[in-house]
């Protein structure tokens, strides 16, 4: 595949991570939305549900990452790429790794806690077993636009 019909996809398939992350917001969590990818098809597609499960570990990656494994019937989602708005979180990150996921693709960078390429390079770190080829800023305008008009309205709120 060449590079400028990866690029069309990888814009598609962010702007379905971005509609999750729309589904996230209406239920009151942070807009964040996630879609992976196997075989040009979607297996799975999730969003933040913290504030909803009531569950620390309920992000968009997470839930995204045990539909995909469902789909595949494998823990292992070998040929699988993941999308998500924002740069992962280390426990994220560490379970992507876990995942053998061949990919990630994120739109904006997490300065606070990104695990990607802010603060730490987890899914790239030559002593764990497995890494993730990497694609970062793909929509990060929007995607990080999504993300400050949330926390925007927020702070209007209180």
């Amino acid at each position: 595949m060449d590079q400028i019909s990866l690029h069309s996809m990888d814009e598609q398939y962010m702007r379905m991570a971005m509609d999750q992350a729309c589904i996230a917001e209406e239920n009151g969590d942070v807009p964040i939305g996630c879609v992976i990818v196997h075989a040009n098809r979607v297996i799975a597609k999730a969003y933040n549900q913290r504030e909803q499960l009531h569950d620390p570990t309920a992000h968009a990656e997470i839930i995204a990452l045990t539909q995909a494994a469902e789909a595949i019937g494998n823990w292992r989602l070998v040929g699988c790429t993941i999308y998500v708005t924002l740069e992962p979180c280390p426990m994220c990150a560490g379970a992507l790794v876990l995942g053998r996921l061949d990919r990630l693709v994120y739109g904006t960078d997490d300065p606070k806690t990104g695990a990607v390429k802010s603060l730490y390079n987890i899914v790239q770190d030559s002593r764990l077993n497995h890494r993730l080829e990497v694609t970062a800023g793909v929509l990060a305008e929007p995607c990080a636009s999504q993300l400050s008009g949330f926390f925007a309205r927020r702070r209007l709120e209180q």
